[in-house]
């Protein structure tokens, strides 16, 4: 082993990664040519990323500085307007960062198929990888006040709870790689993380960095999420657990209190360059990641902003056509329309805590009213949809794609 390219602290006064070359042993797959079983030989370097820990903040340009600044005081504005309303968006804002972190991942689902997989009424299986990421956002928050390794490796384990349960319940234990197609080496990786027996060192520190209370907030974040990125500390989940990272730091220093501000949906607006500003933080360079993500954060609020009026409007719609009074099991259902857009009888007799009878009986007073609509033709075991709420949550997606708001 050798660690190579010491090229120590940046001009901002960040270290940049330094590298070691390691050796590969892989046996040949069977089928591949021979000049890729040529290629797949030999070592290859990996990343051996500095200890932050107990690193001063290097000194941000204005720009930078300016924007942290801005991203905060939004972050915070728009989770006290939200957290004022009395209306259930807080599970819908939860769910919509989930649906656009894995989105980064190319994972993609409609709104009405992830409503369906948290049924357990199927959705397909992107759908399901969604509701295990709305699971680990979910326990980002819940632990955010006691961060550390067991709760990072807690996170991790609830994406891939169903899927693939045998990469979850600690740190990877082999090489992993970014890029370079289907290679079964990294040597043609766009980026290798540090070999798997630093992991444990490694991620220690970041905690230790996470949990500091003399940084300033975004800048803080910023850097741990960019720094877990580059450790890479499991077998697969890493991009949406660093995510859900950022949630549960954002609610530890206290810039978010009662929502989760879907600050994923702002990085879908520029995914390569938020992959561009990590490989920067890599070389040594804060700024990019620190810029990049308060720009999503304030494209989040805008966003964030026309998702909750539009709930507010297909609410007050739905409060001039109701038929159910109120008290009744129709009217209290509206509520729960709004954090759970498909329903059936058993979910609504579990959230109003009624009979199943009285529930489907409130649910067939929605129907008549045109609230909810019958998915499917079976008689038993019918689920119901709000069509307006799985639109609105579909244009939000939309929205975060096209990059365009308003």
């Amino acid at each position: 082993m050798r660690i190579s390219d010491a090229t120590s602290v940046a001009a901002q006064g960040w270290p940049a990664i330094m590298f070691e070359t390691l050796p590969w042993l892989s046996a040949a797959d069977e089928g591949e040519s021979r000049r890729a079983a040529l290629k797949a030989r030999g070592p290859y370097e990996a990343a051996v990323p500095p200890f932050i820990a107990n690193l001063p903040l290097p000194r941000l340009d204005d720009e930078t500085a300016a924007a942290a600044e801005d991203a905060v005081a939004a972050l915070s504005r728009f989770d006290g307007e939200v957290g004022a309303v009395a209306a259930p968006f807080s599970a819908i804002l939860l769910r919509s960062e989930s649906a656009a972190s894995s989105e980064i991942e190319q994972l993609t689902a409609t709104a009405k198929n992830i409503a369906l997989a948290e049924l357990g009424r199927g959705g397909g299986t992107n759908s399901r990888a969604i509701v295990g990421n709305v699971r680990a956002m979910e326990a980002a928050i819940d632990m955010a006040n006691e961060l550390d390794a067991s709760t990072i490796i807690a996170m991790q384990a609830e994406i891939l709870r169903d899927d693939q349960p045998e990469h979850t319940g600690g740190w990877r234990e082999q090489q992993v790689w970014i890029g370079g197609g289907y290679s079964n080496s990294p040597h043609m990786a766009s980026f290798v993380p540090p070999h798997h027996d630093r992991v444990a060192a490694l991620m220690d520190d970041l905690v230790a960095f996470a949990t500091r209370s003399d940084l300033p907030a975004f800048a803080q974040i910023a850097i741990a999420h960019a720094q877990f990125e580059t450790v890479h500390p499991f077998p697969d989940g890493n991009g949406r657990t660093g995510r859900a990272l950022i949630q549960a730091m954002l609610h530890r220093l206290g810039v978010t209190r009662n929502v989760t501000v879907p600050v994923s949906a702002g990085l879908l607006r520029d995914t390569r360059g938020y992959f561009d500003a990590q490989t920067a933080y890599r070389s040594g360079d804060v700024a990019p990641i620190i810029r990049g993500l308060a720009a999503a954060s304030l494209a989040a609020v805008v966003n964030g902003r026309q998702l909750v009026a539009d709930l507010t409007d297909v609410r007050a719609v739905w409060e001039r056509i109701a038929s159910a009074r109120a008290g009744s099991a129709g009217r209290r259902l509206l509520d729960v329309l709004q954090r759970q857009p498909i329903i059936d009888a058993k979910l609504a007799s579990e959230a109003l805590g009624i009979s199943a009878r009285n529930a489907q009986g409130g649910i067939n007073r929605l129907v008549e009213d045109g609230i909810l609509h019958k998915i499917g033709s079976a008689e038993r075991n019918r689920a119901y949809e709000a069509r307006e709420v799985l639109i609105a949550l579909d244009e939000f997606a939309a929205r975060a794609k096209r990059g365009r708001l308003g």
